[in-house]
């Protein structure tokens, strides 16, 4: 018997207030297939150029980076048909051994909860109830489970429905000048503990610090500078001859005869 999902509430009351903001560069991109209706019927498609738009935001969105190997070929083929929804489309990448073994396998169960919680609803957990709440999701039903929990729930429905891509609310933040960190950023892939099993980060100090010259105060061809160090390298030593005195010279003998 599956445990029925925690009740947990929002930390602050200002989460529950629909926000206000004005579009600006913070503003996040909205990417809609509304008009993706049936396969039948081909002229409400997406042009190409729309659509490659829109996947490659939702491997931004879910895997911040996908390789030419990490790519689900047949859930786009079948997104670009029309016969999935933007929502099941997300349902697959979360899926995927892709999102499984970078996620899932690397981190533990609060972590993958926070972390999808991010991607797939936009927005960071609540508190640890709610993190507490989802994980039990996670060890009762499955990872299959907790997506299907979570793109069913009506945030999600009402935030995004079937044909909105997910994307991180509330970018803008008042009294701030510059928005919220983006969750790939403020929540890395690995989590600490694996971190440190990778032997990373690693801090590389370099043995001699190299200093730069802008390219206008590089000695040019034919610079003396450039022959100091020869000049510095050459082992001249003086040659050690008496003074001469001008009262011991012959001017005889040193005038030439003609």
């Amino acid at each position: 018997m599956a445990l029925p999902l925690l009740n947990y509430a929002p930390a602050s009351q200002n989460t529950r207030v629909a926000g206000f903001t004005v579009g600006s560069d913070e503003s996040p991109r909205i990417y809609s297939a509304a008009n993706v209706l049936a396969p039948t019927s081909t002229a409400n498609l997406l042009s190409p150029t729309d659509m490659d738009e829109l996947i490659a935001a939702a491997y931004r969105q879910i895997f911040f980076h996908a390789f030419a190997s990490d790519r689900e070929i047949f859930l786009e083929s079948q997104l670009r048909s029309g016969f999935i929804t933007v929502r099941q489309f997300v349902r697959g990448l979360i899926l995927s051994k892709t999102y499984r073994s970078s996620f899932y396998d690397k981190n533990s169960n609060y972590r993958f909860v926070e972390q999808t919680v991010q991607r797939v609803l936009g927005r960071d957990v609540y508190s640890e109830k709610e993190k507490i709440a989802w994980s039990i999701v996670v060890a009762t039903k499955g990872i299959e489970g907790f997506i299907d929990a979570l793109l069913d729930s009506d945030e999600y429905l009402e935030a995004f429905g079937d044909d909105i891509l997910p994307y991180q609310r509330r970018r803008i933040l008042p009294s701030q000048r510059i928005g919220e960190m983006p969750f790939n950023l403020k929540s890395p892939r690995y989590d600490a503990y694996h971190r440190k099993q990778l032997g990373f980060p690693q801090l590389i100090w370099q043995n001699t610090v190299r200093s730069y010259v802008a390219t206008d105060r590089k000695p040019k061809n034919g610079d003396p500078s450039n022959f100091l160090a020869m000049a510095r390298s050459i082992n001249a030593t003086p040659v050690n001859l008496p003074p001469v005195s001008a009262q011991n010279l012959d001017y005889e003998r040193l005038v030439p005869r003609r």
